[in-house]
């Protein structure tokens, strides 16, 4: 059993990074006892809650974590797209994009403090992603739109997509998904995230795919 302790949006967390017992030895009581010193190292550190993400139908894993006291919060989905990004030109053209710094990118955690961000994709996490890429679009000099994206040979996996509220449909984040992939020569574009409607909504409006796979995250308080 693999584990990290950090905190997590203001809460410090054991996370369970996975789980294995030898197929030999399952139904002996093997994920309990695994389960067990998880929980004593959280206690014995301080953490609040444990937390884990679980593949959709392993409903053995589920039924385990679940009988240990876990429960289902959040929806983790996939969505990748191949092809061009199709975006007004005049659009793109006439907005200020701009590589920016991960220490700029970390000033708009104070903006999303009532968003939930998954664990691999949190600012603590994509802080040591070698070779993550960070681009903001400026509005004079108000940062209206950011984006981080990690490039690996002709696929970009994207870590931040985010646009002011305020100026949302304007073709902003599309601009940015252009940019990237004309600059690294991007054939198809990953992304996860957990419940955001915004974001679904994006993704299904711009002909992202959902991917037949999804998780849930799922925790459990210490008291």
């Amino acid at each position: 059993m693999l584990g990290g302790i950090k905190e997590y949006e203001g809460t410090k967390t054991l996370r369970c990074g996975g789980m294995c017992v030898h197929p030999e030895y399952r139904g002996k009581g093997v994920s309990r006892k695994l389960f067990e010193l998880h929980k004593e190292v959280a206690l014995k550190n301080n953490c609040k809650q444990l937390f884990l993400e679980v593949i959709v139908g392993n409903d053995r894993a589920i039924n385990f974590y679940e009988k240990m006291g876990y429960k289902k919060v959040y929806d983790l989905s996939y969505y990748t797209y191949e092809g061009h990004i199709d975006v007004d030109e005049h659009i793109y053209r006439a907005l200020d994009i701009r590589r920016i710094s991960f220490d700029l990118i970390k000033t708009l955690s104070k903006q999303l403090v009532d968003v939930h961000i998954n664990w691999q994709n949190d600012f603590d996490y994509m802080e040591n992603i070698e070779g993550l890429v960070c681009y903001g679009v400026y509005a004079s000099s108000e940062l209206i739109g950011a984006m981080c994206i990690k490039p690996a040979g002709p696929i970009g996996n994207i870590h931040l997509l985010w646009v002011n509220p305020l100026k949302r449909h304007r073709g902003i984040a599309k601009s940015m998904l252009k940019k990237a992939a004309m600059e690294f020569k991007l054939d198809r574009l990953n992304i996860s995230f957990p419940n955001n409607a915004s974001l679904h909504g994006f993704m299904e409006y711009n002909n992202f795919k959902k991917l037949n796979i999804s998780q849930y995250e799922m925790y459990l308080t210490l008291v």
